[in-house]
């Protein structure tokens, strides 16, 4: 059967359609229109993004705050299991998009909560809008809370003042508030997600000056030891094996858990800056990288790789979008993306974990000085990077709510400001008001991430390609249903570590997207 098209498009148009789906009987239910050629046209809108903006959206959205405990975990599973760990993850990150892609390939439609009502009706369209918004609200809000804490302190650093200063330019909830209004705001505004593929660049270069620097620290400071002030309130210091060896001889540094202080009150025995005991562990932790290695705390880095390629919410509205739209073009939008933000990552585990070794900590900067203007530099480049990701994060919540609401509604500039202004105050809201808003979306991440990356596209992917081209016993489907398996596996596996968090209250934080 030939459906009429009204869009006429050129031979080298048709010929970058979609990939074929040759031989596979079509049913109308899943195929609301066909080309005369028998492949896929969309129904909800023509993109106009190019394919370069298209990457750069993406690989903003892949890019997290995930990116700065990922040293944490190589120190604790070792280089070559992080790196095996890491690629796993990145090839499964892209087999979930080709089942994503596959599946609104056959349905007709580029939108996360359509494929969940094509498949499992009005519960099926409803659960995959609340992921997608329960999601992406939880990433902002994650976003944000790093700029309500971080930005303060960098801009104290900037200034040289104390951190008792209590001027309202370093009052987090006054800086959210700015950056929302003048900077959040304007760009979740714009009618197209495509036009922030400018912004998304900007981002992404920040992250780059971010890699560069950790990099160029590699080579210019020694890994630092952690010692134990007994004079200073904070526990835990670091100090430079270049100023230890001065004032402590060798064999010293080879003799564990040495005493140096006589009593507390014989200060001219010992200068205040050396520290009580230095194991010789923490010393050899400074000189050797190690290839394989489990530690305690290695089950806690599994969750900061598995998490850290998170899009999925970003993937179909970026599809709808891109100009010239074919399964191919998008799996290759995505490859290019998650192969881009691989090197990334594993460039900064790389460095950063060869900078400190087993001294590193759950948040790479924090290894570093806090007074290093250079370091200040990158965590205000970072801070830059997060917040240019929010109005990417905002789009598909304000996609999946007017779905919800009024699916069948034209575009409307009052509706799509509304959303937006509505959107922010909420998020402002929780994060300015609910102190513990981090560790909530945490538990909550645990089970959507799970849900985007494995569960969903996989059971979509089951229920929707028809039994004539895919078989239920069919190696894809078998894979498939294996893959969604594995998200219950990664979802219950988060949820049981980030409660023995809370029990504990001494576990590492587990960074996520």
């Amino acid at each position: 059967m030939e459906l009429p098209n009204s869009h006429h498009k050129s031979n080298s148009e048709k010929n970058a359609g979609f990939d074929s789906l040759s031989n596979m009987e079509v049913n109308e239910h899943f195929l609301p229109r066909m080309e005369e050629n028998g492949k896929t046209h969309f129904t909800d809108s023509e993109g106009k993004t190019s394919f370069g903006m298209s990457i750069f959206n993406l690989s903003n959205a892949i890019m997290g705050s995930g990116i700065l405990g990922l040293a944490y975990a190589m120190a604790n599973t070792g280089i070559v299991l992080f790196l095996i760990l890491l690629i796993l993850i990145a090839v499964m990150s892209a087999y979930s998009i080709h089942l994503l892609l596959k599946s609104a390939d056959v349905v007709g439609t580029r939108a996360y909560e359509m494929l969940g009502l094509r498949a499992y009706g009005q519960a099926g369209k409803i659960i995959a809008a609340c992921v997608v918004t329960i999601h992406n609200i939880g990433a902002m809000s994650t976003y944000l809370y790093i700029v309500k804490i971080e930005l303060p302190f960098v801009i104290l650093g900037l200034l040289g003042k104390e951190k008792d200063f209590g001027g309202w330019y370093v009052d987090g909830n006054y800086l959210i508030t700015i950056v929302s209004v003048c900077v959040i705001l304007p760009l979740a505004l714009m009618r197209r997600l495509g036009y922030l593929g400018y912004t998304s660049g900007v981002s992404l270069l920040c992250m780059v000056f971010f890699l560069i620097s950790v990099i160029f620290k590699k080579f210019v400071m020694e890994c630092p030891l952690k010692s134990i002030d007994p004079y200073s309130n904070n526990g835990n210091k670091t100090l430079d094996p270049r100023v230890m060896s001065s004032h402590i001889n060798s064999d010293f540094m080879a003799t564990p858990f040495t005493t140096l202080m006589r009593s507390h009150n014989d200060s001219d025995f010992i200068p205040r800056f050396i520290p009580v005991m230095i194991s010789s562990h923490t010393a050899h932790d400074c000189r050797e990288a190690k290839m394989f290695t489990l530690t305690p705390e290695a089950i806690y880095s599994i969750p900061i790789v598995a998490f850290a390629f998170v899009c999925h919410p970003e993937v179909l509205p970026i599809y709808t979008e891109l100009r010239k739209p074919t399964k191919k073009r998008m799996q290759n939008v995505a490859n290019i993306s998650i192969l881009a933000m691989f090197i990334m990552y594993l460039l900064t585990a790389v460095f950063g974990y060869l900078t400190f070794y087993g001294n590193v900590e759950d948040e790479l900067l924090k290894s570093y000085s806090a007074s290093d203007t250079l370091i200040l530099c990158v965590r205000l480049a970072v801070l830059v990077a997060v917040t240019l990701t929010v109005p990417v994060v905002l789009f598909p919540i304000r996609r999946t709510m007017l779905q919800l609401c009024c699916p069948n509604k034209p575009f409307c500039w009052a509706t799509h400001i509304s959303m937006a202004i509505g959107l922010l105050i909420f998020v402002n809201v929780l994060v300015i008001f609910v102190p513990n808003i981090k560790d909530i979306f945490g538990f909550i991440g645990a089970t959507t991430a799970p849900s985007l990356i494995f569960i969903l596209p996989g059971i979509f992917y089951i229920r929707l390609i028809p039994h004539t081209q895919e078989p239920v016993k069919s190696r894809p489907k078998i894979l498939a249903f294996m893959f969604s398996g594995l998200g219950f596996v990664f979802m219950f596996g988060s949820i049981s570590l980030i409660i023995q968090k809370w029990m504990t209250g001494n576990s590492p934080d587990m960074k996520g997207h």
